[in-house]
């Protein structure tokens, strides 16, 4: 029952964005994510995302384009554990791309709620962009994450998981503001305690309350290691 819902998902997600217009861009971002944890509840974590785009255009015209190897993130997080299922956690990103190295830095703030069979996660976070000759770039975050292991109560070795996010960013740059959805459901596979892969699929939405939509389809590949 559990993985026919999860395919569920899956199929009604790309259903319902295989009909989209406007501007568009299809890619892939892989990613690692290294977390180390501390003494008294501290934690590091270190997260690189490689992102890269294989068509970009728009929709029912001839202005499309190919390959483009967009940026590489390296993101250093630190985190605390506060109450039970509570965490604070701030750092700081550095995005390399082709001619300049952006600068942002993050507070976050999640709660992690286990009911049954199945995790509940909300996310609070922000975050500020610094780049060169533009205005700083603000955005307020929240996430909502639901995951459920698909084979018995728990997620133990050698076992799969479905998990499903859905994300709101507000997003402001000088007087300009705009809303960001996103929406990602991947499977996961437990090779150890400390060692996971998550396969899916991220599909993300902007610009469309100031009438020049854009609608971005990601495949993710994500490897966690903890050390």
């Amino acid at each position: 029952m559990k993985k026919r819902y999860a395919f569920l998902v899956l199929f009604l997600l790309v259903l319902s964005v295989s009909f989209g217009q406007n501007r568009y861009q299809i890619g892939t971002l892989p990613t690692l994510n290294i977390r180390k944890s501390l003494n008294n509840n501290w934690q590091l974590n270190f997260k690189s995302e490689f992102r890269q785009l294989f068509a970009e255009g728009i929709t029912n015209s001839n202005q499309n384009s190919g390959y483009d190897y967009v940026h590489t993130d390296a993101a250093f997080i630190v985190s605390k554990k506060v109450g039970l299922n509570n965490k604070l956690a701030g750092g700081f990103l550095l995005r390399f791309t082709d001619d300049n190295v952006i600068k942002r830095s993050i507070q976050q703030f999640t709660v992690i709620k286990s009911l049954n069979t199945y995790r509940l996660g909300h996310r609070f976070a922000s975050d500020q962009t610094f780049e060169t000759d533009k205005d700083m770039q603000f955005r307020l975050r929240y996430r909502l994450t639901f995951d459920l292991p698909l084979n018995g109560q728990t997620v133990d070795p050698k076992e799969w998981y479905f998990k499903i996010s859905n994300e709101y960013l507000n997003i402001l740059r000088g007087d300009i503001y705009d809303l960001e959805l996103r929406l990602s459901p991947n499977f996961g596979y437990v090779f150890t305690d400390n060692n996971k892969l998550e396969l899916g699929f991220e599909y993300r939405i902007n610009d469309f309350i100031n009438n020049d939509t854009r609608q971005r389809y990601w495949l993710t590949i994500g490897w966690y290691l903890s050390l």
